[in-house]
């Protein structure tokens, strides 16, 4: 089943990967990567922030998007792209398609964030809720590419997406060559995959530290059982990681290099909200708060060392954002 992953994975490379900062540098600029005194005080080594929330969508999902348009051949999308979604693929894909002048219709499951799926609207995008929970949302897709000739764009399983987060990694090494160990949030995986991938061709000592919910550890189940599983459920606070799996792109390319995967309660996922806000001044949501909070639980580890945090995205609900004020 995941040969024809294992195949694709091979077109996920640093040449790929410096082909999309080309491409997607007419449209973004790179994001920060900021040291904070206090976030260093607080996990004891000197800790970097790299604030993928500062793009226009508020994640890193949107370098993905850009690339993946622009690589795609017109014949394949001239009917439009079909998207399923929590909120950052959605939003990302809703925003590049404008620029490509390209349809973008986006499932979202029942209850999902209202204030995303306004946004997804607003950027000019056809909306439909289905499912109770993303992978739902994901079959429901299917059905709609067979009766309406959609490109069903499965974000962690297209390498050109892949390829585009890539360059999140190029810019880490840029700005910290000496870095020692970065810390990434793992929902679907493909953040995490394309940051591996940069790492191996530029500096293959560097230490890459997943992030899981213990609610939705997929990736963390699919190690220890030595396959690729799908959990039952994957309810979390924190909506950019409750994926009952990892794509299978991901998962190829991750299996035997990613060892290391941090658990986070959810407690621990909202206590890092609050950090974010206290020690960075940025509002993060909670898979974008996860590197912080998984780098407090692991703090002995990481000791001395220079400590690339991913804050993957920014977009918070108000609800979210209340539990973790009123927890703190």
């Amino acid at each position: 089943m995941l040969k024809k992953y294992e195949r694709l994975s091979e077109q996920v490379t640093i040449r790929n990967i410096l082909r999309a900062r080309s491409a997607i540098s007419p449209y973004i600029k790179p994001t920060g990567l900021i040291y904070y005194p206090e976030l260093s005080r607080i996990i004891g080594c000197e800790a970097f922030v790299k604030h993928e929330n500062h793009l226009p969508t508020g994640s890193f999902k949107i370098r993905g998007a850009l690339n993946f348009f622009h690589a795609a051949p017109h014949e394949d999308v001239a009917n439009g792209v079909l998207v399923a979604t929590r909120g950052n693929h959605g939003l990302a894909m809703a925003w590049a398609g404008q620029w490509f002048n390209t349809p973008c219709t986006v499932v979202v499951p029942e209850n999902n964030n209202p204030e995303i799926n306004r946004i997804i609207e607003s950027f000019g995008a056809e909306l439909i809720v289905h499912g109770r929970d993303f992978y739902e949302a994901q079959f429901y897709c299917d059905e709609l590419v067979a009766a309406a000739g959609y490109y069903y764009v499965e974000q962690g399983n297209e390498p050109e997406i892949l390829n585009g987060m890539g360059t999140m990694g190029l810019e880490i090494f840029e700005d910290l060559p000496d870095v020692d160990v970065i810390v990434c949030p793992i929902g679907g995986g493909s953040g995490c995959a394309s940051l591996l991938r940069v790492a191996q061709a530029v500096s293959p000592q560097v230490e890459i530290v997943g992030v899981e919910a213990e609610r939705a550890p997929a990736f963390a189940r699919s190690l220890e059982e030595g396959r690729w599983v799908v959990l039952d459920q994957a309810d979390t606070v924190a909506d950019g990681l409750a994926a009952r799996s990892v794509f299978q792109l991901p998962y190829v390319i991750m299996k035997d290099h990613v060892k290391d995967v941090v658990l986070l309660t959810e407690e621990e996922i909202l206590q890092g909200i609050t950090l974010a806000l206290g020690a960075t001044h940025n509002l993060a949501e909670g898979a974008g708060a996860a590197s912080l909070a998984a780098a407090v639980k692991i703090k002995d580890r990481l000791a001395g060392k220079k400590v690339v945090l991913v804050m993957s995205g920014g977009n918070l609900d108000r609800e979210h954002l209340e539990r973790a004020l009123a927890g703190s």
